[in-house]
């Protein structure tokens, strides 16, 4: 779908829908009219309608031929498929920025909040540890698109990373001081250090290989919780898959 300016009342409408999905407030199945959605949200219509329209297209949504939507449900297999995409479109952009040549102010945020995160990697604080990971591992993926410079590489990721899963922080909803879910966040920060020296190196094709792997990582934690009926439960948009 083409990006287009919204207000931010258009956004918040967007947003709010968004989160009331993936809390299961309406169930796979469930019809959603935009009048019950205005009730919900206490927005006026018209960013209500927008936000409908965008859920569609995002894939939380299928219209109905006599008007309305209703809330779709995911397979694993769906999951699978989109953290694939989400991979190749990451590791396109890896490439690409390790292709421009870039210059030292292009790549500092990039070096600069990898440091970060090598910093936080040595710390004993494990809740805090996972907190400060969350935010500082979204900078890095943003930092990584951002070297692409490519506006539909942008546009592309920020379609897929909107669904369940997908997105690289899908591992934020497991239990952070657990010995493996803090090793699996270590080893995530080795992928970041070895992505950032490929990118400096100007080696292409290695970047792209190791993004692409790096992005499997929410796959693995994403299978184990699954596995655990303790942490399936904590899980955002659990109600939308297929299990």
């Amino acid at each position: 779908m083409t990006s287009v300016p919204r207000s931010p009342q258009q956004i918040q409408a967007i947003q709010k829908l968004r989160e009331l999905i993936l809390a299961g407030e309406f169930s796979v199945g469930q019809r959603v009219s935009e009048l019950a959605v205005v009730e919900k949200l206490d927005i006026s219509r018209t960013p209500v309608r927008i936000a409908l329209t965008v859920l569609e297209n995002e894939g939380f949504l299928r219209s109905l031929p006599r008007g309305g939507y209703i809330v779709r449900q995911f397979t694993i297999q769906d999951v699978h498929h989109a953290i694939e995409i989400r991979g190749v479109l990451e590791g396109m952009a890896a490439r690409r920025a390790a292709e421009r040549q870039l210059s030292e102010d292009e790549i500092a945020p990039l070096r600069a909040v990898t440091g970060k995160l090598e910093k936080l990697v040595r710390m004993k604080d494990r809740k805090f540890f996972t907190e400060q990971y969350r935010e500082l591992n979204e900078e890095f993926h943003k930092s990584l698109l951002a070297l692409a410079d490519s506006a539909m590489l942008r546009r592309s990721f920020a379609h897929v990373a909107t669904l369940p899963f997908t997105s690289p922080n899908a591992f934020s909803f497991t239990v952070g001081d657990s010995d493996e879910h803090f090793e699996n966040l270590k080893y995530g920060q080795c992928q970041h250090v070895a992505i950032l020296d490929a990118i400096e190196n100007g080696q292409g094709m290695r970047a792209e290989a190791l993004v692409r792997e790096h992005s499997l990582l929410a796959l693995k934690i994403l299978s184990k919780a699954l596995s655990h009926a303790d942490m399936r439960e904590r899980i955002p948009g659990i109600s939308l898959l297929e299990i």
